[in-house]
């Protein structure tokens, strides 16, 4: 029985939104002004408690503590602003010196780290809540007229701008990170496994479909075809009795009158609604696009900019070998995950097990031809590249199914052969061909074991 479960129905807003980053301080700062009036409905609450007990002694006291912390929120509304604002700005220019480094696309690292959107949101928070504290506090001192002392909001805003302090820490520390390879490359990676354990796998032997009865296109805007609301499919397929099959892979660019989702199978009848027709809208509102590929239901994207950056590393105005050799680390440990995986065809069933959206997605060879194709004619000029891209083939070989060996020798060969083309000197081309791990590390002729 091939691994199948039921998706998430709000999985691909949740992705949208970490696409994003304006909801999350948007949302911290709706948050904040709720804590300042629950705040400041505390602060009112300990006054009346006193004064109805008649303790204005302590009440002036607590006025007077106050007072002496009204200088430290008025210094952090007046400096945490122009703190946000050199953060950020220090931010983008080490943002645009990654993507210049790597590839413009390491920039969506930066969006969709929680530790940014989480830090702008303190700080911000930090500001909007120090300027409401100020709001609350009086001018007068007399303790039996006055009618607030934001003592617990004074509390709070102390807490922000400790919070803030640490997240700064933690902010820095990732930015440093997003400027060296190791980390970035390690980060998408580890996205792009994650898009392979979340996924359902695909069919070893996928069944056949009923006849096509009909086509949605698309609609909207060109774009790339983003992901899909695979549950609200689902369900209209099964609402229909039919079978839907995405004809577009996740990833492809899409125009206006594009063929998006094939219909196998008779609906059932209903008179004046036939399909494609009216309820078309709500089959193409399940088909989300927009500028860039996104991680979500994207299985070859994270190859893609591993390749990228290997590529622009390769590039005769870069020249930097070892990075592309670290792409290739990366690379062969998604092949390896991924080398015993079903893949292609993906079925997705409704509760009864009946499969109700069927989709196409790459298989193994597709991913073999992304991971090495573009590299091996770039590497040929550099043997630490084709020593690591030779040792990660033949680490590949054992963990692939038999059935799966082929495009990985082909790869080899065809590599082999490039060298051998290039490399005029025969010891130069027998260096080249020597798998080598860290791409030039040991010499094979010192090697004592496998």
């Amino acid at each position: 029985m091939p691994e199948s479960r039921r998706p998430r129905m709000l999985s691909p807003l949740r992705e949208h939104l970490r696409e994003t980053f304006w909801f999350a301080p948007t949302a911290g700062l709706v948050g904040v002004f709720a804590l300042w009036l629950a705040a400041a409905a505390l602060d009112t609450a300990i006054v009346d408690e006193l004064r109805g007990g008649g303790r204005y002694a302590e009440l002036g006291a607590l006025s007077s503590i106050t007072e002496d912390a009204r200088t430290i929120v008025t210094t952090v509304s007046q400096a945490m602003l122009t703190f946000i604002g050199v953060v950020f700005s220090i931010s983008l220019v080490a943002v645009q010196m990654a993507s210049g480094q790597l590839t413009p696309r390491v920039v969506r690292l930066f969006i969709r780290r929680r530790i940014n959107k989480l830090t702008l949101t303190v700080f911000l928070a930090t500001f909007l809540f120090s300027l409401l504290v100020l709001t609350s506090y009086e001018s007068e001192t007399d303790p039996e007229r006055i009618v607030s002392v934001p003592l617990v909001q004074s509390v709070v805003t102390l807490l922000l701008v400790a919070l803030s302090l640490l997240l700064f820490i933690a902010y820095v520390t990732t930015m440093l990170r997003l400027m060296q390879v190791g980390p970035v490359v390690d980060r998408i990676v580890q996205e792009a496994l994650r898009v392979v354990h979340r996924r359902p796998a695909g069919e070893r032997h996928p069944a056949g479909l009923p006849p096509e009865t009909g086509r949605v296109v698309h609609r909207g805007r060109a774009g790339v075809l983003r992901d899909v609301h695979v549950a609200r499919l689902v369900r209209a397929a099964a609402r229909e009795g039919v079978v839907l099959r995405l004809i577009p892979r996740v990833g492809d660019y899409l125009v206006p009158g594009t063929p998006v989702l094939a219909v196998h199978g008779e609906t059932r009848p209903r008179p004046g609604e036939p399909l494609p027709g009216p309820r078309s809208g709500v089959l193409r509102s399940a088909v989300s696009v927009g500028s860039d590929r996104t991680f979500h239901q994207d299985l070859g994207l994270g190859l893609r900019q591993l390749v990228d950056i290997a590529l622009r590393a390769l590039s005769p105005a870069v020249n930097d070998p070892t990075t592309a050799v670290q792409c290739l680390d990366r690379i062969v440990r998604f092949l390896a995950v991924v080398a015993d995986r079903p893949l292609g065809v993906v079925h997705h069933r409704d509760r009864h097990g009946a499969v109700r959206l069927v989709e196409d997605a790459p298989g193994w060879e597709d991913l073999v031809d992304l991971a090495f194709t573009e590299l091996r004619g770039a590497a040929v000029a550099g043997p630490q590249v084709t020593r690591r891209m030779l040792a990660g083939i033949d680490d590949l070989l054992p963990l692939a199914p038999e059935e799966r060996r082929e495009p990985l020798l082909r790869h080899r060969a065809l590599l082999a052969h490039a060298v051998e083309y290039t490399a005029p000197e025969p010891a130069d081309r027998a260096f080249a061909l020597e798998p080598d791990r860290q791409g030039i590390g040991r010499s094979g002729r010192r090697r004592t074991g496998g």
